[in-house]
């Protein structure tokens, strides 16, 4: 994984880059290269506060190395990035929760994301070594997200996420495929801890660098204002 910087509309954003060549199949939810199939590189791009752009697939192609690969983006600094790693399992996370959100919310409740400047998204890349059928990669991307949650909420955030987040699993695209990416199975169990590692780091940084101190919040709370 590479870091480099560009400016664009006078600032100065980061962009990281994972160049894992051929042979490689993902899931994705990011709007470049999402879905599953095999692709060769995944980016996590830095973008302006209030990104307003209607071309993010050109914007993000135009960015990456060329050929078949993924793109997310991102408002928050991509080099504040934390990496964590269990039993051969990689995770890094993007950590931005400026306006963290429940999954389901009233019907008609305002989103605070839509304010301008308001930077809040958590981004995450996953590598296994070891090849999946296509129900234990969306298993996995389900593992991922849970563990995301769980981090979340032990660090006192109001939400299951933002309402931008994205997900990117890589995985070997040849070799014995397992049949399961749940909490409970062995590569399932070893990819929650590493995400769950690196994005309760990346929300402890958070909340540090921008956040007063608080009592610690509940589901009970509701979202935030």
């Amino acid at each position: 994984m590479k870091l480099t910087y560009r400016t664009e509309e006078g600032t100065r954003l980061g962009a990281l880059l994972w160049e894992f060549g051929p042979g490689w199949r993902m899931i994705s939810s990011a709007v470049l290269g999402g879905g599953i199939g095999e692709r060769e590189w995944v980016l996590n791009a830095q973008v302006v506060a209030g990104y307003a752009r209607m071309d993010p697939i050109e914007h993000l192609t135009s960015l990456g190395p060329g050929g078949a690969g993924v793109g997310m983006m991102t408002a928050a600094s991509v080099d504040r990035y934390v990496q964590a790693c269990d039993g051969g399992v990689d995770a890094w996370a993007t950590v931005g929760l400026r306006v963290p959100t429940w999954a389901a919310a009233p019907e008609g409740a305002p989103d605070p994301e839509l304010a301008p400047v308001r930077v809040g998204t958590v981004n995450i890349v996953t590598a296994l070594p070891v090849s999946m059928t296509d129900a234990a990669l969306v298993n996995l991307v389900m593992t991922v997200t849970e563990a995301k949650a769980q981090a979340l909420a032990e660090t006192g955030y109001a939400g299951t996420g933002t309402a931008s987040d994205a997900v990117c699993v890589a995985v070997p695209a040849d070799g014995p495929q397992e049949l399961f990416g749940g909490p409970r199975s062995e590569w399932g169990a070893r990819a929650a801890r590493a995400v769950h590692t690196a994005v309760r780091r990346g929300a402890e940084a958070w909340r540090q660098r921008h956040l007063t101190p608080e009592r610690h919040l509940t589901p009970e709370d509701g979202p935030r204002p």
